[in-house]
């Protein structure tokens, strides 16, 4: 029987396998985001019946969106992605403002070297070489 009986796709495995280090930490942070997201959805929807629209929902949603589609156009290694993923990045600076602004010395400098690492890394030729479908 051949890998592809059981469902398995060889070539998605090798894409996988040859991602670059930017790649695989900029979809961990995207997964941390929907994370994030999906913790908070019980107070957007709190809110919600309150209030039909509210700009925290609004807000949430947008990012949701934002983070889905950014997350599959990296899976799906288009050219395009490569831009969203450094503007999903951008938003740790206001994240790193407002923690300084809390006097969180540490975890600001944890999100500063996250951003350096994935402006980086996103910017680097390994990383455009692996977003190469048009």
């Amino acid at each position: 029987m051949t890998p592809d009986t059981f469902g398995q796709n060889q070539p998605m495995q090798t894409s996988i396998r040859g991602m670059p280090w930017a790649i695989r930490l900029f979809l961990a942070y995207a997964f941390l985001i929907l994370a994030g997201i999906g913790l908070s959805l019980r107070y957007v929807v709190d809110l919600a019946i309150a209030a039909p629209v509210s700009p925290i929902g609004v807000i949430v949603m947008v990012l949701l969106a934002y983070t889905i589609f950014t997350t599959t156009l990296v899976l799906q290694r288009k050219a395009a992605s490569r831009m969203l993923a450094l503007g999903l990045t951008s938003l740790l600076i206001p994240a790193i403002l407002l923690v300084l602004n809390q006097g969180l010395l540490p975890v600001a400098v944890f999100l500063g070297a996250l951003a350096t690492l994935l402006i980086r890394g996103l910017r680097s030729p390994a990383a455009s070489a692996w977003l190469i479908e048009p």
